[in-house]
């Protein structure tokens, strides 16, 4: 844990060196941790656990599609991202994510909030440990390539403390979230939800 928080510092700072007004770019280094818990409890702020030992390291990339979308406070990107999962007793494995995301920037005293919203696809190169055994206790079928949520709440870290360098960096929370979509990917009702710490920069 401690040579992912000097990586995200280290990566943070040499971001802020390539620094350009545009900000047309993002780059977010995160952390999660699997829940048992399905899509509306944790919405509704029951973010759960597991019982068994799964985690996740990501790093997604975005591009900036439109500023002030309709006018109004909303930024629109186009993102991909890698994730490992490590396993309690599967073997570990990596899924590649594929979304647009929408964000509703907050202001208020020189300070930013945001709200995001991704919907896309996801394909992990093994079935994932805590969507299998869901799967055989219901009786369901599981596979690789599901929809994919990215759901997010952040605020920006620079702002919030006054300290220029770290403006447009955004530590924040969001909940990755597999799934079949009620089976209309390969008959699958269920998925995956992982609740994830991150830290965002734009450049």
């Amino acid at each position: 844990m401690k040579h992912t928080l000097v990586f995200i510092l280290l990566l943070n700072f040499s971001l802020f060196a390539m620094d350009t007004s545009e900000q047309d770019y993002s780059l977010r280094v995160g952390y999660g941790i699997a829940s048992e818990n399905d899509l509306g409890e944790i919405l509704a702020g029951d973010f759960g656990s597991h019982p068994r030992d799964l985690t996740s390291y990501s790093l997604d990339a975005g591009y900036l599609l439109q500023k002030e979308l309709l006018t109004l406070p909303l930024d629109l990107y186009v993102k991909s991202g890698i994730s490992y999962f490590d396993e309690d007793e599967f073997a570990n494995t990596l899924e590649v994510t594929l979304y647009v995301k929408l964000y509703w920037n907050i202001d208020f005293f020189d300070r930013r909030i945001r709200v995001g919203f991704g919907e896309g696809l996801s394909y992990t190169k093994d079935v994932l440990e805590t969507e299998y055994f869901e799967a055989i206790a219901d009786g369901e079928p599981y596979a690789k390539f599901l929809n994919y949520l990215d759901i997010s709440l952040d605020f920006d870290l620079g702002k919030f403390i006054s300290y220029k360098p770290l403006h447009n960096t955004y530590l924040g929370y969001a909940l990755k979230h597999r799934s079949g979509v009620f089976g209309t990917f390969s008959g699958v009702h269920g998925g995956s939800n992982y609740n994830t710490f991150y830290l965002e920069k734009n450049f």
